[in-house]
Parts: C-alpha cells; structure tokens; sequence
C-alpha cells in the first residue's frame, strides 16, 4: 500500500504505526521481542521527528497566526529524542527500561493528541499545498531509511 500523499495524513498514518508498536511493546515479555521493538519504535520516531522538524514545522510555522504550536512542539520532540537516545544505548533488563519505553509512549500519545485536535486543524485551514508537503516528506523518510545517519 503506497504512503499516503497529503502530508497530514502521512503524519497520522505515522501516529498510528508507532501506537501500534508501543501495544506490542506492553503485550511482549520476551527480552529479545523488547528490544526489536524498542528499535522499531526509536527509528519510527527518529525518522517522523525529522521530517516533522526538517519539512512540515518550518511551513506550518509560516503559514500559522498562533506562533507557539510549533514550538511547543519542537520542546516536546526534545523530550522524545532524549528518552530515545537513552533506550538506543540501554537493555532491556528491567523496570528502568520498561518505564522509559512507557514514558515515551506517554509524551508521544500527549504529542499526538496536540497534533490532532489543534496543529492539524489549523494547517489545514491555510492555503499550505498538503500534497506536496506530504511528497517531500516521503522522499526524505525514504532517504532516511536508506541512510540513517544523513
């Protein structure tokens, strides 16, 4: 099935794909399961948070009139992109690394909810172009997964 096109959709299919990781997370006791799917998480948001900061932000700051959404967003990726450079390094070994997936989970739920019901809404009530947002945000997830460290 091809990504979504719009680059609201493409953010919300991302949402959903990590919700459904983070269920199999809390479902998994298996230590070697938990650390799979700490590292399916941790590139899933890597990359989503890149082409969020990288794309989507800069454009959505432009065209908005309430000038703190898009940074109170970037302070709550800042929070993300810690707890995930902790648990890239860490085991999975016991309850500190259960409770910083479970924390992450939170802030991205917490995250997502802003997305929903106040940035997207309003991104959409702009003459932004959706469409193409969302094909530059495919092409650089694509090179993203490709490369990693580019």
């Amino acid at each position: 099935m091809p990504p979504p096109k719009d680059a609201i959709a493409l953010l919300k299919a991302d949402h959903e794909a990590v919700n459904q990781l983070f269920a199999e997370y809390e479902g998994t006791r298996s230590v070697a399961n938990k650390k799979a799917l700490v590292a399916k998480i941790c590139t899933a948001l890597s990359v989503h948070v890149q082409i969020e900061e990288e794309i989507f932000y800069p454009a959505v700051k432009a065209a908005l009139k309430d000038k703190l959404l898009v940074p109170e967003a970037m302070v709550e990726h800042a929070g993300v992109k810690n707890l995930i450079a902790q648990l890239e390094v860490a085991e999975p070994d016991g309850e500190v690394y259960d409770a910083k997936v479970k924390v992450l989970g939170e802030y991205v739920k917490h995250h997502v909810k802003e997305e929903h019901s106040d940035m997207f809404p309003q991104a959409k009530a702009t003459s932004l172009d959706m469409a193409e947002l969302g094909a530059r945000m495919v092409t650089r997830r694509d090179e993203l997964l490709a490369d990693p460290a580019n």
